[in-house]
């Protein structure tokens, strides 16, 4: 759908509202605040990358928009609004490609949606659905008569309402049964018992020696990247929707292991930078370059597809080079398919980065960092379907075999763009079977991809995709600042499976690794077990 279709923004279509006992008169709308703008959406489709769900509540009614894929019915769009809250009205500023029928849903669960009100004959006008009463968290828009034989597309979708949290001034109750679980040399893991709250719970923040160190919505979190034989104080307190947090806890005193030498910490994620910069509140690049200002890492790795879309030398200076940019000193970076979509092939990616990308004349390369052994694979070599006839990466895997066979170090890690197992839109990639097998042949301890936009962590496997303590630990990392992408089912394997956004922190020592997501909002979303290595 071509981003020059555009037409005037005039008054409102015709509204066809449902019976009272789903529709009525709001209570309070002279109380009422734009709730939706900025909030996380999913959506059914998107026409490119270029017209993302976020685009709809990211506050320009006139530039940016959501577009589903042509010639479908039914499309939706979600807002997560972050909390239970009442509405009473819903504004759509369309673009050309509007709908002539189309409910708005709300749903307190994200799947179970309730009709707030129906539009039976759109006439592509913008549209003030007011006098509305739905309440939840979630906001549904669902299309399903299409007025035009494109898809559905508007520049803006802003819902207007009253937060349950507003007014709430009761903080939640304070955190009891603190204790630490397993500990390691490097790291502690943490538990409680959960809070309570008038409303609702939002979250936890750990204290530790007395400063708030991270912050996490379940009642447990693993501290990392600690130094050995140390002892901390811990506490925890929590928050609440409206803000208001509690006394912090009772606080108890743990101690890290002997041993563990050599502590570094790296960050990682694949799959970053849309052509949006910090204007935009939306642009998640902008959110993730601040996390990895904040791990302080020893060095950057990035799992391809560091700039969308077709991975321009312009779009890496005006894009990455603005946020990831930054660390262009110390990243270790790996090419993705769609550093094969400039012309020449790789053009963006090997001026941008330079010797980086190359060090060894190839985009495949080994590196070390204490008692560690990386290695950087460029997996396109290997996907038949984005290359010509008789590609195959042979050159490389033997190369590999021989980098395998040479190393001393004690831990290995791999990482490049297409994984072997993934419950991401894209699945379970057979074009990389060899680099798999290989890698699992040598007992390599840790493996990082990205490819598919989302977060998966697996327990070790085999070469089979089976359960195996002497297999490496699978992460998909495609999380880095791209548009989301949708999950499928989990594997049996998958220790994690996330659609969010966010940085790995890997905590590494001369003999072990754990591994962190932290989100955007600085929350530590998943903790792995720490691991010795092979």
């Amino acid at each position: 759908m071509p981003s020059t279709r555009l037409r005037p923004l005039p008054v409102l279509a015709a509204v066809l509202l449902l019976p009272a006992t789903i529709v009525a008169a709001a209570a309070s709308p002279s109380a009422d605040v734009l709730l939706s703008q900025g909030k996380p959406v999913a959506t059914s489709t998107v026409e490119s990358s270029s017209y993302a769900g976020s685009k709809a509540v990211d506050g320009n009614t006139t530039g940016t928009r959501w577009a589903s894929v042509e010639g479908a019915d039914p499309q939706w769009l979600r807002v997560d609004l972050g909390q239970a809250a009442t509405v009473h009205r819903v504004v759509i500023t369309w673009e050309a490609a509007y709908a002539k029928q189309y409910r708005i849903e709300m749903s307190d669960d994200g799947t179970n949606f309730t009709t707030v009100t129906a539009v039976d004959s759109g006439d592509g006008r913008a549209d003030d659905l007011t006098g509305l009463s739905g309440h939840g968290r979630y906001v549904r828009f669902v299309g399903l008569s299409r007025a035009t034989s494109y898809g559905y597309s508007f520049y803006e979708m802003q819902v207007f309402g009253v937060a349950d949290s507003a007014g709430d001034t009761q903080a939640p109750s304070t955190p009891t049964g603190l204790v630490a679980g397993e500990t390691s040399a490097t790291s502690v893991a943490l538990s409680w018992q959960a809070a309570t709250d008038n409303v609702a719970v939002a979250g936890y923040d750990i204290l530790r020696d007395g400063k708030v160190v991270a912050s996490t919505e379940e009642p447990t979190y693993s501290d990392i990247a600690l130094a050995a034989n140390t002892s901390y104080t811990y506490s925890v307190r929590s928050r609440d929707t409206a803000g208001n947090v509690s006394p912090v806890s009772a606080p108890i005193t743990v101690q890290t292991k002997t041993g563990g030498s050599g502590a570094f910490v790296l960050a990682a994620a694949g799959d970053i930078a849309e052509q949006c910069t910090a204007s935009d509140s939306n642009c998640a690049h902008v959110k993730t370059a601040k996390l990895v200002d904040q791990m302080k890492p020893s060095a950057v790795i990035t799992m391809g597809d560091n700039q969308y879309d077709d991975a321009h030398l312009s779009d890496y200076k005006n894009y990455y080079d603005k946020t990831w940019g930054r660390f262009k000193g110390i990243t270790r970076p790996v090419p993705g398919n769609h550093d094969t979509y400039d012309s020449p092939k790789y053009h963006g990616y090997d001026t941008y980065f330079g010797s980086a990308a190359k060090p060894d004349g190839q985009r495949y390369y080994s590196w070390d960092m204490g008692n560690w052994h990386f290695i950087a694979l460029d997996s396109t070599e290997y996907m038949t379907h984005d290359l010509a006839p008789g590609a195959g990466g042979g050159d490389q895997t033997a190369w590999l075999k021989q980098d395998l066979a040479k190393n001393t170090k004690g831990c290995v890690a791999a990482y490049y763009h297409h994984p072997r197992w993934s419950s991401g839109d894209h699945g379970d990639n057979k074009d990389s079977i060899d680099l798999w097998n290989t890698l699992v042949d040598n007992k390599v301890d840790l493996v990082l991809n990205g490819h598919d936009h989302d977060y998966e962590r697996f327990i070790p496997q085999n070469a089979s995709g089976k359960s195996d303590k002497n297999g490496p630990v699978e992460i998909v990392g495609g999380s880095g600042g791209a548009d989301l992408y949708p999950l499928s089912a989990k594997h049996a394997t998958t220790a994690k499976l996330l659609k969010t956004y966010g940085v790995l922190k890997l905590s590494l020592t001369d003999s072990t690794f754990q591994t962190q997501l932290i989100g955007v909002d600085g929350k530590t979303l998943d903790s792995s077990p720490t691991y010795t290595c092979h």
